[in-house]
């Protein structure tokens, strides 16, 4: 990439985050971070994306903040059919992000959420059949140790199987430049009976939409978690299509919890049981 490519691009990204980034207190300081030329903008689009991503997270360690390499085409650039179509595949690959159900004794059952949850009407299925599996089980474990993001609606759709038959706000998305979204569970039949009991499995790379479950279900008192604080992404992310095959996902809002009225960002989940990541699921089979 010309040097002149590379001024054009940190002035598209500078123009981004001055139009979308959540956190305006904060703006000026990425932007400023933006042109600092200490270390040079190298040539490889990998390591660019690299170092793009070392200034953008520099002045606040917002990790929902990056630049990547996309050799496919940045998903900012697709809309329409090809956008379905592209996360129809991922669905089918990855199950709608629910990677295992199986049984571990006769009354403990796991559900492993992997990498991410896919959208809401891609990942339904999926989510119906884990609980329908998982049906009769005494004691649930949710491994959210790989998992590293999803979708609002879809951790909406899991906590509906977990929570009381009444409605129940979860959080909120507060917006620069869009109104309010609330979530909130829904009446769902072959939902847990509140006498189960659920364990919930982190790690230090658990991120973003995972966190969110796992946060749910702490703050509403319905679940113990166990293992590690986790990764600290609360930001709602937009995903913006540059030159040269890289892609800018910045945070266009922020999760508001409806019971604590804050969130993650930073701080992570921080577990009930507190413990390593490979150790969690013997420990919360020992609990019982």
């Amino acid at each position: 990439m010309t040097p002149a490519l590379k001024t054009d691009l940190i002035a598209d990204l500078e123009r981004l985050v001055r139009d979308h980034y959540v956190l305006e207190a904060d703006i000026d300081a990425i932007a400023a971070a933006l042109y600092d030329d200490s270390s040079p903008l190298p040539d490889s689009r990998v390591d660019l994306a690299g170092e793009l991503t070392r200034r953008l997270q520099i002045t606040n360690n917002d990790r929902h903040m990056r630049v990547r390499h996309c050799p496919d085409g940045p998903l900012g650039d697709i809309s329409g059919d090809a956008y379905e179509q592209r996360w129809e595949q991922e669905a089918r690959t990855n199950s709608g992000g629910i990677e295992e159900v199986r049984r571990i004794t006769d009354s403990s059952g796991l559900m492993k959420i992997a990498p991410y949850t896919s959208p809401v009407h891609l990942a339904r299925p999926y989510v119906e059949a884990a609980f329908t599996l998982l049906g009769h089980v005494e004691h649930l474990v949710i491994d959210l140790r790989e998992g590293h993001g999803g979708t609002p609606e879809t951790i909406a759709l899991i906590c509906s199987y977990l929570l009381g038959r009444e409605p129940v706000h979860l959080m909120d998305v507060l917006s620069r430049n869009e109104p309010p979204r609330h979530y909130w569970t829904s009446p769902m039949a072959g939902r847990l009976g509140d006498d189960v009991r659920i364990d919930v499995l982190t790690s230090a790379t658990t991120f973003s939409g995972c966190e969110e479950l796992a946060y749910n279900l702490q703050a509403v008192g319905r679940a113990t978690l166990i293992g590690e604080t986790t990764g600290g992404g609360a930001h709602p992310v937009g995903a913006f299509a540059l030159a040269g095959d890289l892609e800018a996902t910045i945070p266009v809002a922020r999760a508001r919890n409806a019971i604590t009225g804050t969130n993650w960002e930073q701080v992570g989940v921080v577990p009930d049981v507190p413990c390593a990541a490979t150790d969690a699921l013997d420990v919360a089979l020992a609990r019982r």
